[in-house]
């Protein structure tokens, strides 16, 4: 059997050859042997497979989409939150919360690299040896049976036509050699040989770019979790004092980890995230974080970060200084050192608590520190624990939207009505107006129970729809977003004269005082003193109502109240009530600025607005839900500095492979393999001689067709047309 080349077709199996049917064994082990080497063979040919491997590569996407959809390595806690407790488990089992180092991904990588390197092994020596093959067993019969040929005589003789064949052939960049065979001459001729190598080099490709990124996997981690008995660690504690179970040596070979660093603060150690705790890498080097530097653009923006460190080696005590910077990372002794982030260090806090409860109205001073935690007592008599979770000194926001920005509500929360406005600033729409609000303060109130509220609130107040407003956050879990009550700033930009009216509306004795008052300067003109005596008490029960209870107040309240009213005089009675609101709470905050011994306020407009806003923020207050809001008065900023650190042995790995795939995709799309073969024999005629001659490609395109027509008007130019013929 041959091929269109006449080369002979030969059976390949992997080097399993079928045995000799004289030589076949008939008895029960022979026919099991037999069957053991088809089963054998079946699976090489099943494993070597395009389209095992193509279902590889598809499997290998969708879990790299993924890993890129879902944040790997994130803490537990944050899955359950995003994912709920049914999910999470299901998830969990899967492995998807670390995707690249699941057991079936590797095995997947496992299988992908077995499956090319076997198609490699069964293809790769019958490519080399075609290459260098020159296909000189055709015959002259073979030759006719090809698509593109021609044929054609001529006068000048054997040598001459075969001359001139070559000259051509040659000249176009074919490599030629010529053969005498059954009485007459072959020239073959090749070019483009090295499309075969684009099949080699991008097999081979993907089996260094795979075992590139195993070196660079948790297998090493793995193995020694396995062999040497390395375990997580999941508790709290200093990092020096931490178990050598849960610490990886200076030999590990491949790692990813992270190390925060406080100004004059130093580490030797990396933090390796785990699925159920952290592994403790130890470092060949200390790294001391003598300065973390931000830059910012003029809208506030960060536009760099970047670490001056002095970094000592351990071994010899030599020292030297670096900077680490974004895209800039430090490179010693076979490691790689990145600016990924930067933290809170330990910064210094001075607050002012304000009660949220109960009559008291003045504030109390208060210190912290950023990871740290402060015992506090509230009026009530509970004991809370402070507990000191962020802070930032700069927060670029997008205050370009329009619209109604309420506080806390039942039915919208201020993330979402500021949604555009507050948070990332990328998330602002087409209408921006990036400006830096100014510092943050992030904490958590935990009761004696464990149970905890965690708090965001701005130090200087904001100005929103034209009013000047502290923004107060506050959130019950991780997954919810913030809700913030706002506080209308006073004449002297602070929360005070608000404090003073929230604890007014809370003394039982002032709101009697406020509604007397009221009353009397109504009805001033009137001298029926059972009028004002009602009116009195309307305004007392409006105010008292306001002021609620534990169940409820504010808005909510009033709401309910009125409900009870028939429905016809429901729209009366609101407006009726809550003029007599307004001017109750007037009252009552004149009355409480008269109880701290300060002069009364003139009742003009901005003061109007600011009772107005004030009036909206108490009745929002209900739901802040918090024994005291801390204020945030004076800060000393330590920055710290997260550093990655990486060995990664397989990265050069993979860069070799991406090269020879690049190499290997542009020589299989754009060098195309041409075979060439000329019979040339004597005619019959005296002096005369006749040619046939073949084309071959893998790929019949249109320039393959343009080429073979060139080729053969400059082999046929010497030819008498009447004896010239073509098959094309």
């Amino acid at each position: 059997m041959t091929d269109k080349g006449g080369g002979e077709c030969r059976p390949f199996c992997f080097g399993l050859q079928p045995p000799l049917l004289a030589d076949m064994d008939t008895t029960t082990s022979g026919i099991e042997l037999q069957t053991q080497r088809r089963w054998l063979r079946d699976f090489v040919e099943m494993l070597s497979s395009m389209r095992f491997a193509i279902s590889l590569l598809s499997l290998i996407a969708i879990a790299s989409v993924i890993g890129t959809v879902l944040k790997q390595n994130e803490p537990m806690p944050n899955y359950v939150n995003q994912l709920g407790p049914f999910w999470f488990e299901v998830f969990g089992k899967l492995g998807l919360y670390a995707v690249y180092s699941a057991w079936w991904f590797l095995l997947i990588m496992g299988f992908l690299v077995a499956s090319t390197s076997l198609c490699i092994v069964r293809n790769a020596p019958r490519m080399l040896s075609d290459m260098r093959s020159w296909r000189e067993n055709v015959r002259e019969q073979s030759l006719r049976n090809f698509h593109h040929r021609a044929e054609w005589s001529e006068a000048s003789g054997e040598q001459a036509m075969l001359q001139r064949a070559l000259a051509v052939v040659s000249s176009r960049g074919y490599k030629v050699k010529v053969v005498q065979k059954d009485g007459a001459a072959l020239l073959t001729a090749k070019r483009g040989a090295a499309n075969k190598w684009g099949y080699i080099l991008a097999h081979s490709a993907i089996v260094i770019i795979c075992i590139g990124g195993l070196l660079d996997s948790d297998l090493p981690i793995r193995f020694q979790q396995w062999a040497f008995g390395k375990t997580p660690f999941s508790g709290s504690g200093v990092i020096a004092e931490i178990p050598a179970k849960h610490r990886l040596g200076l030999g590990n070979p491949s790692f990813r980890g992270n190390t925060l660093i406080p100004e004059g603060g130093k580490s030797d150690t990396a933090i390796l995230p785990q699925a159920t705790g952290v592994l403790i890498q130890e470092l060949p080097f200390t790294i001391e974080l003598k300065k973390f530097v931000v830059d910012f653009y003029s809208t506030g923006m960060p536009k760099l970060f970047a670490s001056e460190v002095i970094v000592t080696d351990n071994e010899t005590g030599k020292q030297f200084p670096a900077t680490i910077k974004v895209n800039e990372p430090l490179i010693f002794k076979g490691m790689a050192v990145y600016q990924s982030s930067f933290e809170d260090g330990g910064t210094k806090l001075k607050v002012t608590g304000y009660p949220m409860v109960g009559e008291r109205s003045y504030g109390f001073k208060l210190t912290g520190e950023v990871g740290g935690t402060t015992p506090l007592s509230s009026d009530r008599g509970n004991e809370y624990t402070v507990e000191w979770s962020g802070f930032r000194a700069f927060n670029v926001e997008n205050m370009a939207a329009n619209g109604d920005v309420r506080a806390v509500s039942r039915n919208k929360t201020l993330a979402e009505s500021l949604d555009s406005r507050l948070g990332s600033a990328a998330k602002a729409g087409g209408n921006k107006d990036l400006k830096n609000v100014g510092p943050s303060l992030q904490y958590k109130l935990r009761d004696k129970t464990g149970q905890a509220r965690e708090f965001h609130n701005y130090m200087q107040p904001v100005q929103v729809d034209g009013a000047w407003v502290f923004l107060v956050g506050m959130r019950e879990s991780p997954s919810e977003p913030f809700k913030y009550l706002r506080i209308p700033a006073d004449d002297k930009d602070s929360v005070e004269e608000w404090m003073r009216l929230r604890a007014a509306i809370r003394n039982p004795a002032l709101r009697e005082q406020a509604a007397r008052r009221y009353a009397a300067k109504a009805m001033a003109a009137n001298a029926d003193g059972g009028m004002q005596d009602r009116l009195r008490q309307s305004a007392l029960r409006g105010l008292e109502i306001f002021a609620g209870d534990e169940q409820q107040a504010g808005f909510l309240a009033i709401s309910r109240f009125l409900e009870k009213i028939p429905a016809a005089e429901q729209e009366k009675a609101a407006d009726i009530f809550m003029k007599i609101l307004n001017g109750s709470l007037w009252d009552l905050w004149q009355v409480a600025r008269e109880a701290d011994g300060l002069p009364a306020l003139a009742a003009d407009e901005k003061h109007g607005k600011f009772l107005q806003l004030a009036t909206n923020a108490l009745a929002d207050a209900f739901f802040y839900r918090a024994p005291v809001f801390l204020q945030l008065n004076e800060f000393d900023e330590v920055k710290a500095s997260v550093l990655q650190v990486t060995r990664s042995p397989g990265k050069n790995v993979v860069y070799f492979g991406s090269l020879l795939l690049v190499l290997g995709v542009f020589a299989m799309l754009y060098i195309r393999e041409r075979r060439l073969w000329i019979w040339v024999r004597p005619d019959g005629q005296e002096g005369g001689a006749h040619a046939l001659m073949a084309m071959s490609t893998q790929r019949k395109t249109l320039d393959f067709e343009k080429e073979f027509e060139s080729m053969k008007i400059d082999l046929t130019g010497a030819a008498t047309p009447a004896r010239a013929a073509s098959g094309s």
